[in-house]
């Protein structure tokens, strides 16, 4: 049961400081699983947020939910969901109360403009930390570049759904699938070649 509330405490912390969506929450799972729990890797994080990326659902929550399960199975899944959703919902329904009342006034706006810049920094810092894990060899910044560039590309000239987020993602795990597999087909013939 100690664990359990461990969890939920950790996910609850997560959710009151992970503003700005998905790619906000790398740093703040780093600093809080990784770092001051020691509970997974920062490379286990990115390949769940990779995984919760392609799968239906908020990424953020759906990180949560595959970190909670590593740790505790479905309910551990469960508890870390339940806490990392708690902040948001709670202050979706206070901003849902009085946004209204608020939004126009210079000190809300002001906020909102340094808190928009403080987003936008914590997505650089995660982008970086996931260049940094997926560039193991020569064959990754090649897909990087091709998919960058196809997807900065001027829309018109390329067929919209191949500049879809969706899409780039299922071939370049498709591409990824296909270089990576040949790779480690041959290793494990050379080591049966050398006993």
């Amino acid at each position: 049961m100690k664990r359990y509330l461990e969890i939920f405490l950790a996910f609850f912390r997560m959710g009151c400081s992970t503003f700005g969506g998905g790619y906000a929450v790398v740093p703040v799972a780093e600093r809080e699983l990784v770092k001051n729990k020691g509970w997974v890797t920062l490379e286990e994080v990115i390949d769940y947020y990779t995984i919760a990326q392609i799968t239906p659902g908020i990424i953020s929550v759906n990180l949560a939910t595959f970190v909670g399960d590593k740790l505790k199975g479905p309910l551990g899944g469960f508890i870390a969901t339940m806490g990392f959703i708690l902040p948001g919902i709670t202050l979706a329904m206070l901003a849902a109360v009085f946004i209204a009342n608020f939004a126009e006034l210079a000190v809300v706006q002001h906020a909102f403009a340094g808190i928009r810049i403080a987003v936008g920094a914590l997505v650089l810092d995660t982008v970086i930390k996931m260049m940094k894990g997926a560039f193991k060899d020569n064959k990754a910044p090649f897909i990087f570049i091709v998919v960058f560039a196809v997807s900065v590309f001027p829309r018109g000239f390329i067929p919209a759904f191949v500049q879809s987020p969706v899409f780039l993602v299922l071939v370049s795990g498709l591409a990824g699938l296909l270089i990576y597999r040949r790779k480690n087909h041959a290793s494990p013939a050379n080591t049966r070649g050398n006993t």
